[in-house]
Formats: C-alpha cells, structure tokens, sequence
C-alpha cells in the first residue's frame, strides 16, 4: 500500500483532456465491453462531450499522479438530468461523478477513493446537494465505503 505522501490529486488541465477521454475508453475496455461495441470516434465523442461540459455544467477533472506518473482519473459536472429540472438550487442540485478509472497495476491502493473525494469536495464547493453516479461491479464496494447508497436499476432489453 502506497503512503499517502506519495499519491498527489490535482485538478485536470484543459491539455490533459485526451488523457480523460483514453481513460474513460480504457474504463470500458475493463468492464467487459468490446472495442467493436465502442464507436471509432470515441476521442472526438469524448472530447466535445468535455468541452461542452465545462461550459455548461462546471465540468472538473481530477488526475492521480504518483512519482510525476499519471495513474488515475475522474470527471465530474452539473448533473443535466433526465428531464426538466424545475426545483430551486437549494433544495435539488446534483453533481454527477463518471470515468474514475485507476490503472491496473495502481488498484486497490486507495487511488479511486482519493479521486472520488476529491469530486465531492469539488461538487460540493459549487453547491450541489446530492452526488450521482454509476458504479462498476469493482467500483461499488469504493462508493460504499464513501457512504453511497446502493441501488437498483431496472432494465428490458430491447435487441
């Protein structure tokens, strides 16, 4: 287990966009999902979805850097909802935390719960009451740990 002097978060910068955006593929790619279910474009995707993020919904990132080495990430942003959203700031005003991704050979050392406090701080500085996310089979138990609740989500499958 790595001391925690040795793993510094720090704020993203506009010029490491690309690296979120691979580590947001990479993410996929490590949950099962095959890179022909992914579209070629990712990049592109990724990169306009960021850009379009930070201007309108105070979109973050966060990078986990040990030794000057980039190890990790996290995204976070406004939540823009699944419908019109008519409740007053105060009383509803979600963040939304996506791509934590840690390196493989760097998990299970902290890293992921590092990046994800470091989101909720973040999110709560610009006010939000609540933070949502979507969590992978091995990223729940680190969500838990951080007073997350856990819930169920129901799915039909269509094709």
């Amino acid at each position: 287990m790595l001391t925690e002097k040795h793993i510094i978060i720090r704020e993203a910068t506009i010029k490491e966009d690309s690296l979120i955006a691979q580590h947001f593929y990479q993410m996929w790619l490590d949950i099962g999902v095959h890179e022909k279910n992914i579209q070629l474009d990712w990049q592109d995707i990724t990169l306009k979805f960021v850009e379009e993020a930070r201007q309108n919904l105070f979109y973050k990132a966060f990078i986990a850097e040990i030794d000057n080495i980039v190890v990790g990430s996290v995204s976070c942003q406004l939540f823009a909802g699944l419908y019109p959203n008519v409740f007053k700031n105060e009383c509803r005003k979600f963040g939304y935390i996506w791509g934590v991704y840690v390196e493989q050979s760097y998990r299970r050392q902290g890293i992921a719960k590092k990046l994800t406090n470091r989101a909720i701080e973040y999110l709560k500085g610009i006010g939000c009451t609540r933070v949502v996310l979507n969590a992978s089979p091995l990223g729940k138990p680190v969500y838990s740990s951080l007073g997350f609740s856990e819930g169920n989500v129901m799915e039909l499958d269509l094709i």
